[in-house]
């Protein structure tokens, strides 16, 4: 049953890295397994068995997602945004009372982790303003640098995946390779040019994993050393996303809402809101 839930909250985590302005790492936090991510994959060894159960498991949700509702997801997103946005800000505010348990019971409030929250909430509600490039890399015949380069950027995507608050996928769309990744990844689904799809993802795999193992030991070094400051920060991206989604939403879209569609949003940002509460706590 726990490796059934697991794979559950990794599946939803899945669909938050398709969706541009959601943060696989938020979702992650509020769902209560991203210390435990941080934790397995530092120190992996500790625990091999539990350890890769815990991770598979994870992989699995997050791979099932991708892969059944990359297509499903964008289309959703692109014809009924406003539906979609307002269940990812219910799956957010669902675990903002997890997280604000984690900060109450911490030691007296400092004004450096105060200073800390309001940089984070800042940085992450300044990224929702920028515009998606329109520039798009074509991974077709690419040479040695290209290939470094994809290596580079799967670090890159790994650091916004890990930490809270920032988007990895509008990361990539901002470095313009979100689309041809996505385009990559239909066609290894449909079976087309295998050999040289597979080298591609798999060199952008390559490049998510040095990078996840990179910033892992970095946030686990935060949390060791600065613990309440790390907390603080990482509520600041929480609330900061909570706004950041409908501001990325509303900046792509010219919109008036329909009354019969806010009702839909409000009842998909009430089960939104009902699985990341009882999600987190399990």
């Amino acid at each position: 049953m726990d490796s059934l839930i697991l794979v559950i909250k990794g599946f939803f985590i899945g669909i938050a890295n398709i969706i541009p302005g959601v943060s696989g790492g938020t979702i992650a936090l509020i769902l209560g397994v991203y210390e435990k991510i941080i934790n397995v994959i530092s120190h992996f060894t500790k625990d091999i068995k539990k350890n890769l159960t815990f991770i598979i498991s994870i992989i699995i949700g997050i791979v099932l997602s991708i892969l059944i509702l990359s297509g499903v997801i964008s289309y959703s997103y692109n014809n009924y945004p406003i539906l979609v946005t307002m269940f990812f800000m219910g799956l957010v505010l669902g675990g903002v009372p997890f997280i604000y348990k984690k900060i109450i019971n911490k030691d007296k409030v400092k004004i450096s982790s105060l200073i800390i929250f309001l940089l984070t909430f800042s940085l992450v509600v300044s990224m929702s303003f920028i515009n998606e490039s329109s520039y798009e890399v074509s991974l077709n015949n690419l040479q040695i640098f290209g290939y470094i380069k994809l290596i580079l950027v799967g670090i890159i995507a790994s650091g916004t995946m890990v930490i809270p608050g920032i988007s990895g996928s509008l990361v990539l769309m901002l470095l313009g390779y979100y689309y041809p990744i996505l385009t990559i990844i239909k066609e290894l689904l449909s079976f087309k040019n295998l050999f040289t799809n597979i080298i591609v993802i798999s060199l952008f795999l390559i490049g998510i994993l040095i990078g996840i193992i990179l910033f892992v030991k970095l946030i686990e070094h935060l949390f060791k050393n600065y613990e309440q400051k790390t907390y603080y920060g990482i509520f600041g991206f929480i609330l900061a996303s909570f706004l950041a989604i409908p501001i990325k939403t509303f900046m792509k879209i010219s919109y008036t809402f329909i009354p019969f569609e806010l009702v839909i949003g409000l009842i998909l940002m009430g089960i939104g809101f009902m699985i990341s509460y009882k999600l987190g706590d399990k």
